[in-house]
């Protein structure tokens, strides 16, 4: 199998073994990384490749060695800025590992999960990558019994041989409950959205568990989409009646629409009377209209971690799973009172 020539017609291994003067073994070993064939042989081979635009066909290889090299990466929300940028730090790192990547886009449809999944199988990928989301466990069993390696990112499946690679969500709630106590607010809530998601409930479980210790109630907020829109309603909801002071926001989308609403229709003064805390730290976070005070999961080691996970899968695949918990760390702006100085927004 081979490329489309500007004819209209694919060069295959054939048309170059008969423009080389050449075996089609001897085209297929100058091809195959290791494979025994002579200097000259190689040179003739790569010169009428180069001349017929020939290029190797890797799909169709696929088809007879057990696996490919591509990686299936496959998730949910993947417009969401922190999705999005894994999602562009780890198809880099794949491609300048020697891999090709097949993203598998679930929308908002969880229940397609597995069926993508499914579809990426067929490919026979040396790796699936769930970003986000809930891959069916009969889906994740049939790729585990088919001895493709599963990686899970913030999302954990107890019983299962798959690795995960997770930041620690629970930590952050705990933090950012710490953090607005210190601050003095005793008027607490925490904003989420109706997606029950192992990290989004993670912090939000956290953040309320830490604030009871204190003997503090806590506000919650839980419906609506995991966007903008979800943090201005909470935020419109819950400020006139119940005189928050202090408000986590489990996604930093939510913050930003929380704190629009907060200051613009409700005319309350971030931080003096209100401080707010979210989590992500996308890039608008750190826009001068907002100064979110937020925590930063780490990017590009989540992205070195798993690229190290599918390295070490290919090398001994046998090895034992494992959960990797990355630090969730606090990036203190101006959202907090107490934590820059006395100037905030307004």
């Amino acid at each position: 199998m081979g490329q489309e020539s500007s004819r209209g017609s694919f060069v295959t291994a054939a048309d170059i073994a008969q423009h080389a003067g050449v075996s089609r073994s001897a085209v297929s070993r100058t091809f195959t990384p290791g494979a025994s064939v002579s200097s000259e042989v190689r040179e003739r081979v790569l010169e009428a490749a180069g001349q017929l635009g020939y290029r190797v066909n890797r799909l169709a290889r696929s088809l007879i060695h057990a696996k490919s090299n591509i990686v299936g990466l496959v998730g949910t929300d993947l417009h969401q800025p922190f999705h999005a940028e894994c999602l562009s730090a780890l198809s880099i790192a794949l491609l300048e590992d020697g891999f090709q990547c097949m993203l598998l886009n679930a929308a908002n449809a969880e229940r397609h999960m597995g069926a993508l999944i499914e579809r990426v199988l067929e490919y026979r990928v040396s790796a699936i990558v769930v970003m986000n989301g809930s891959p069916p466990s009969r889906v994740v069993k049939e790729c585990i019994g088919s001895g493709v390696p599963v990686i899970l990112v913030n999302k954990l499946m107890p019983g299962f041989a798959v690795d995960t690679v997770v930041t620690d969500h629970a930590g952050g709630g705990r933090v950012a409950a710490e953090r607005l106590l210190a601050a003095g607010c005793r008027r607490l809530a925490v904003v989420s959205s109706g997606a029950r998601t192992a990290s989004l409930l993670g912090r939000m479980e956290a953040f309320r568990s830490q604030a009871a210790e204190a003997g503090v109630p806590v506000r919650v907020w839980q419906e609506g989409p995991t966007d903008y829109s979800t943090g201005r309603a909470a935020a419109l909801g819950m400020l006139d009646k119940d005189k928050i002071d202090g408000a986590f926001c489990v996604t930093d989308l939510m913050a930003l629409g929380f704190l629009d609403a907060a200051r613009l229709d409700r005319g309350r003064r971030v931080p003096d009377d209100l401080s707010v805390i979210g989590f992500d730290d996308i890039p608008q976070a750190s826009w001068n209209a907002y100064q979110l005070t937020t925590f930063r999961q780490p990017v590009q080691i989540l992205t070195d971690q798993v690229m190290r996970i599918i390295r070490r899968r290919a090398e001994t695949p046998e090895s034992p799973r494992s959960v990797f918990t990355l630090p969730a760390s606090l990036i203190e702006r101006k959202t907090v009172r107490g934590l820059t100085g006395p100037e905030g927004l307004t």
